[in-house]
């Protein structure tokens, strides 16, 4: 009987995952995105970026709460390298994807993002308004 329970409660939890999962992917202005944070270069992290008022938000994909664990402002954000990733990196699972390499502030971090993302990404950037000062290397 005990057992039942457990399998139920188990069960909750992952349609509950799931759930949270397909809001953060198909909610408007959300992109899939991967972040690592510079140096030392943990794992990557995969989450869902929105751009809001002047700033990027960034989720992770698995979490408890649905606010964002990072927010990156436009201004001051300078994007210095890209590359792909290769072959072994996170599992294979993004290769061929983009990574730039950014800071904003004292922070830095790496962005991983598939073609149509990065392309989204760059045009953000770009469209500061008029007078908004942006470093872009």
């Amino acid at each position: 009987m005990m057992a039942q329970y457990v399998l139920i409660v188990v069960a909750l939890l992952v349609a509950l995952a799931l759930l949270r999962i397909l809001v953060l992917t198909r909610s408007r202005g959300s992109v899939l995105c991967c972040l690592r944070p510079l140096p030392g270069g943990r794992r990557w992290r995969v989450g869902v970026i929105r751009y809001a008022q002047g700033c990027l938000k960034w989720i992770p994909l698995i979490g408890l709460l649905p606010r964002p664990r990072r927010v990156i402002a436009r201004r001051g954000l300078v994007v210095s390298g890209r590359r792909k990733i290769g072959k072994g990196e996170f599992f294979g699972f993004l290769e061929g994807v983009t990574a730039l390499e950014c800071s904003s502030g004292t922070s830095r971090f790496e962005l991983a993002m598939g073609y149509r993302a990065l392309t989204g990404f760059v045009a953000w950037l770009e469209s500061a308004p008029p007078g908004a000062h942006l470093d872009v290397a």
